[in-house]
């Protein structure tokens, strides 16, 4: 039988509902096609909180509490290892696990964040990018933050990286496309409330910075641009956000305008609420963030998908999709303030049909089954 490893970030991103199923849905997906698939991750004790946010040792932090509550909820505490500082085990499987995990063949190291070749010397390690355009710029000027050292194969959730018509520099590398996939078992379609009630789930500044001219960065600019729209008509515009105090102004002129802002810690904590959360919706709207708007990158939002599995229409901004998979029905996509009313028109106008695109486009192109199959192919392992 074929051995992945898979390497996550829950600890890291504890809280994170939305963020795990990035991890889970390539654990489940290559378990479902029948291959023996683990869950690795690394922690610097330096950033282990409580559940108050206050520093603490790894052993009793929330980060922990966290790995272990989803890792469980998925069937993996035998198929899983959580380590801390690059070292000693904290939880999971054990160091006994984690060495028989070295035996692997394949290590799908999503984002860089495990040292796949100290670890797995034996194994074919692909690298899954999933920050597209920082990663790229941060290789661009010798940050290590990028992480791209130790692999074989490199892949980019960007589907048009590489292409002329995107401005990311792929820096030499041979940079093949990939998209996130989802068990559609772990995504069906439920009653919802219809059209009339837009929602996504967002952090208003991912901490990542700018990066390229200094001029590509964050959601908050591509958001504030979005604003008026929920003044504009009677359909509910929720925002799931995680904003700093400092950007109190932003969260006002959110308000004043319309939309409701929930907490995400509460509403999408984890993989069920997230899940929950995303059923509980008649449609996503959302800006992207700016380094995928700007570049045209044809990058695609593991979140949205999840609402296009659920049979829920999503109104995103444009990052370069067109021609990558059809644009339209299902999934409308806006370069303009204008043409985000003109999206909202045109969902409310066939709610139904556009929920029945949305779960066909799921199947047809971001099904694990067919994703992952392909991505075996490609990496020889089979």
């Amino acid at each position: 039988m074929t051995t992945a490893v898979v390497g996550g970030a829950l600890a890291n991103k504890a809280g994170y509902g939305g963020e795990a199923w990035v991890r889970l849905s390539w654990v489940s997906g290559l378990r479902h096609l029948g291959v023996d698939t683990w869950l690795v991750e690394d922690i610097a004790s330096s950033t282990c909180v409580d559940r108050n946010g206050a520093p603490c040792a790894p052993e009793v932090s929330y980060n922990r509490a966290y790995f272990e509550e989803v890792t469980a909820a998925f069937g993996l505490s035998g198929r899983a290892v959580l380590r801390v500082d690059g070292g000693r085990v904290v939880f999971g499987a054990g160091a006994e696990g984690l060495d028989a995990a070295r035996d692997a063949d394949l290590v799908v190291n999503i984002g860089g964040h495990l040292p796949a070749a100290e670890l797995f010397p034996r194994a074919h390690r692909a690298y899954v990018d999933i920050d597209p355009g920082w990663t790229q710029y941060w290789h661009q000027t010798g940050d290590p933050a990028a992480g791209l050292a130790g692999h074989h194969t490199y892949f980019s959730i960007a589907e048009k990286l590489g292409s002329p018509g995107c401005r990311i520099p792929t820096g030499g590398i041979d940079w093949r496309p990939v998209r996130q996939p989802v068990v559609l078992a772990d995504w069906p379609v439920t009653p919802g409330p219809g059209a009339g009630r837009y929602t996504t789930v967002a952090s208003w500044r991912n901490g990542l910075g700018p990066v390229g001219d200094g001029t590509l960065g964050g959601k908050h600019h591509e958001f504030r641009r979005l604003v008026p729209l929920a003044r504009d008509n009677d359909a509910v515009h929720e925002l799931a956000l995680r904003i700093h105090p400092d950007d109190a102004d932003d969260l006002g002129l959110l308000t004043d305008n319309g939309w409701h802002v929930v907490d995400p810690a509460v509403v999408a904590r984890t993989p069920d609420d997230f899940r929950s959360y995303v059923q509980g919706s008649g449609a996503e709207c959302s800006a992207a963030q700016g380094v995928y708007a700007r570049t045209g990158c044809g990058w695609f939002s593991d979140r949205s998908l999840r609402y296009l599995a659920s049979g829920r229409p999503v109104l995103v901004q444009d990052t370069g999709l067109g021609g990558a998979f059809p644009v339209g029905k299902g999934l409308v996509t806006f370069d303009s303030l204008d043409s985000a009313r003109a999206g909202e028109r045109r969902i409310a106008g066939d709610y139904a049909g556009h929920a029945d695109a949305a779960r066909a486009l799921a199947e047809t192109y971001f099904d694990s089954t067919t994703v992952l199959g392909r991505f075996l192919d490609e990496v020889g392992v089979q």
